[in-house]
């Protein structure tokens, strides 16, 4: 019972489409034998025998099903049932009946239904009854958009989570010809490979990064997304491929490890051979306990804790207790997690020699770490404390912060200070006695990270941390005298004067405050002689043609007045426009007329 040809289902689904402007209302699922239309196509579904799960089959999908067809008198059209075997259909084909896919796709796996198709949809434009049990479908996806790649999912995989580019994935596959021919073919176990590397075709590599773990899959490749119209010869233990070869690709991905890039330039690469028990990870500042195999890019070992009879390493992240990477890296597993970390020389020992307690660490060595997290105490975020304890939290961090600085570790330093002033931060609901302790503190944190930021030259961050403490205390003289300190370092002169100018008000015997004022005049006047050459070569031709033209009309007798007009015109409407020091110009007139 095929439908005729031209029969154009989306037609079809136009023809069942709702009404401009109408509001489609949600119901409650079908109980067993209530009957229902199914919106305005005049379908009706009578169900029969729940289904299981939550997803049905889409158009474009291949579906398995039982159906007994009838007319509305009962006479019998067409089933499956009378023989063993039921009937794969592409559901949006509109193989046996018009209305049959729109039917089907309302259904779940194992539910039988009989549904009611008028005569536009029926058989021969007459009215149907079908009974119908959908056993199972096989999901059906045009992965390139063109019908170059296409993905039959056999079984589907656990979770959500796809493989990226820098994943290792575990893959079995088999490849073969049109007629049968197997082309290639994976072992037993399968094989690994990083999937930014490819393998086999680009296809393959394409389907790859649509698939979950365990997932079953049949692919179908067109030979421009396969081997082209070139082929391949045979090479390295691989078959043959005539050119323009369709290929069918059974394929399952068995697993694959995560690789996280850490540092986002893949300098420090974490890839999850295990992953680890519940949703928290480690945090800056967590005190954790790592065990671990460190080794070089030829495998000699140079270091290793929490193995062979060596006791665990116990650390604080984010302190510099250990190589940067692996501080990085730490921070972000979960106990239990197991990783091989890959650590680039700017995150691990950098450009010298280091003797570890195994081997040592040549110069510029990416080194690789095994490391399993054995246990972590996070460090309490703001949120999770109370505002006493937010408040002495702040003060031991700024403590910390303090002993850094003196240490010259401005950068760790400048992170204390950072967090500290996050715990006494604006949205902490302090009461009004808690906020008269907490301000000032914040204010401290601030100004103490300006320190650090200048000693960073990070001078725009100074800026940042001072006017935040000035929008507070618009006269605070230190916020005022680091400032300024920053707006000299990057020329901004005018500005460092208002903040030496305000804080002298308010301090005018402030010996720093002083001292950084004679040095703005020794930079003020270094400006204005920078200026005045600059300017000069700028306009030195300019004003060379102004006195030859002036010259030529002297030369011809014209009156003097015409000349000074001239000049004054220069001096008051030309300069000005040019917002040039127009002092510089009278400078080289004088020396003209002299």
């Amino acid at each position: 019972m095929e439908v005729e040809k031209g029969t154009n289902l989306s037609d079809i689904e136009n023809d069942l489409d709702e009404e401009p402007g109408e509001v489609i209302e949600s119901a409650p699922p079908l109980e067993v034998g209530e009957e229902r239309e199914l919106g305005s196509s005049g379908i009706k579904k009578k169900l029969l025998q729940r289904g299981y799960g939550y997803d049905a089959p889409e158009f474009g999908d291949e579906a398995t099903v039982h159906y007994v067809g009838t007319l509305l008198d009962g006479t019998k059209i067409e089933s499956t049932r009378d023989g063993d075997d039921p009937l794969t259909i592409k559901l949006g084909e509109g193989r046996v009946v018009k209305g049959l896919d729109y039917a089907v796709v309302t259904m779940k796996k194992g539910e039988i239904a009989l549904f009611t198709l008028p005569a536009e949809l029926g058989y021969d434009n007459a009215a149907v009854r079908f009974e119908v049990e959908l056993i199972s479908w096989i999901r059906v996806v045009d992965l390139s958009r063109d019908g170059g790649i296409v993905k039959k999912i056999v079984e589907k995989g656990e979770r959500n989570e796809l493989p990226s580019d820098l994943d290792e994935v575990l893959v079995k596959y088999r490849a073969a010809l049109a007629d049968g021919t197997v082309v290639a073919e994976t072992p037993e176990e399968g094989i690994e490979f990083y999937v930014k590397d490819g393998h086999f075709c680009p296809a393959f590599l394409k389907a790859i990064k649509t698939m979950k773990r365990g997932e079953k899959a049949k692919l179908i490749v067109q030979p421009r997304y396969a081997f082209g119209e070139e082929g391949r010869d045979a090479n390295e233990g691989f078959t043959s491929i005539p050119p323009s070869s369709v290929l069918n690709i059974d394929t399952e991905l068995v697993s694959f490890k995560p690789v996280i890039d850490i540092t986002g330039d893949a300098k420090v690469l974490k890839k999850i051979l295990k992953e680890g028990e519940g949703a928290w990870t480690a945090n800056e500042g967590a005190s954790v306990t790592v065990s671990y195999i460190a080794r070089l890019e030829d495998g000699t070992v140079f270091d290793k804790k929490g193995v062979d009879g060596e006791q665990p390493l116990e650390f604080i992240t984010d302190e510099e207790q250990v190589i940067a990477g692996l501080d990085r890296a730490v921070a972000t597993m979960k106990k239990g997690e197991l990783a091989i970390l890959t650590i680039h020389p700017d995150f691990g020992f950098g450009s010298v020699e280091v003797r570890r307690d195994l081997a040592v660490v040549p110069p510029c060595s990416n080194v690789f770490f095994e490391v399993e997290m054995l246990d972590f105490i996070r460090e309490k975020a703001p949120w999770e404390m109370s505002n006493q304890e937010r408040l002495e939290a702040a003060g031991k961090k700024k403590e910390e912060g303090n002993l850094l600085f003196k240490k010259g570790k401005h950068q760790q330093a400048g992170k204390k200070y950072d967090k500290a002033a996050d715990y006494v931060s604006e949205d902490g609901n302090f009461g009004d006695d808690e906020s008269k302790l907490a301000r000032p503190l914040r204010m401290l944190c601030w100004l103490n990270g300006a320190a650090c930021s200048l000693k960073l030259n990070d001078f725009q961050e100074a800026i940042k941390l001072c006017s935040k403490v000035l929008d507070i205390e618009f006269h605070n003289v230190k916020a005022l005298y680091r400032r300024a300190q920053a707006y000299m370092e990057i020329a901004d002169l005018v500005l460092a004067e208002l903040d030496i100018k305000k804080a002298l008000e308010v301090d005018p015997h402030n010996r720093e405050v002083k001292l950084i004022e004679k040095n703005l005049k020794r930079l003020q006047v270094e400006s204005d002689k920078r200026d005045a050459k600059l300017y000069t070569n700028i306009f030195g031709r300019a004003t060379k043609r102004f006195f030859t033209v002036t010259a030529e009309i002297e030369s011809r007798g014209r009156e003097k007045m015409r000349l000074w007009r001239c000049k004054w015109l220069l001096i008051h409407w030309f300069l000005p426009r040019l917002k040039i020091k127009w002092w510089l110009i009278l400078v080289k007139m004088s020396d003209h007329d002299s």
